[in-house]
């Protein structure tokens, strides 16, 4: 410390050094603070060669018999892999389905045969296109809380995940996470 600065704050040096440890300690936490949300808004989920990044849902207005659920998929193995089933405590069964639009029409039909993982590459689940539709809904799913699915793959196995539920309308809270 320079002189002219002891002369002018020597009393209050101290408070100086308190406050610079408590700036210290209080961007620590929020340090943690940020990594913690991180964890909760991009949960992953692995089996075998399989990475599940963010499964989520919506929160569903009261009487919905049916929800979405989505989620990234991404094969690291050299051979493809295949999502054969989907089942959920939330609903009586659940579905995988396919959005798309044909001569200006958008329909909605189920997958059969499951959908392919390919090898090295990556799948999103995603409103506008491949989703879950969670059927006969046994409760609604309310925005923060979660609720476990188990996915069946052909050659990875069984996984159980859980679904973040997201407000009426969300995107999924991470736009990116699927890109």
């Amino acid at each position: 410390m320079s002189h002219a600065f002891r002369a002018r704050f020597g009393r209050n040096s101290s408070f100086l050094r308190h406050f610079e440890e408590r700036l210290g300690i209080t961007v620590f936490l929020l340090a943690l603070l940020f990594v913690g949300a991180q964890a909760v808004f991009a949960h992953e989920f692995k089996v075998g060669d399989l990475e599940i990044v963010h499964p989520w849902s919506r929160a569903t207005p009261p009487g919905a018999k049916v929800a979405g659920g989505y989620f990234t998929v991404t094969n690291t193995g050299s051979s493809p892999d295949r999502l054969l089933s989907i089942s959920s405590e939330i609903s009586a069964k659940a579905e995988l389905h396919e959005m798309g639009v044909k001569d200006g029409v958008m329909t909605m039909r189920p997958v059969t045969g499951g959908l392919e993982i390919p090898a090295g590459g990556k799948v999103a689940l995603a409103p506008g296109g491949y989703h879950l539709m969670f059927v006969g809904l046994k409760r609604q799913p309310k925005q923060g809380e979660t609720f476990p699915a188990t996915l069946i793959f052909e050659k990875a196995g069984t996984v159980t995940v859980d679904f973040a539920v997201e407000g009426i309308g969300e995107t999924g809270g991470m736009d990116n996470h699927a890109n």
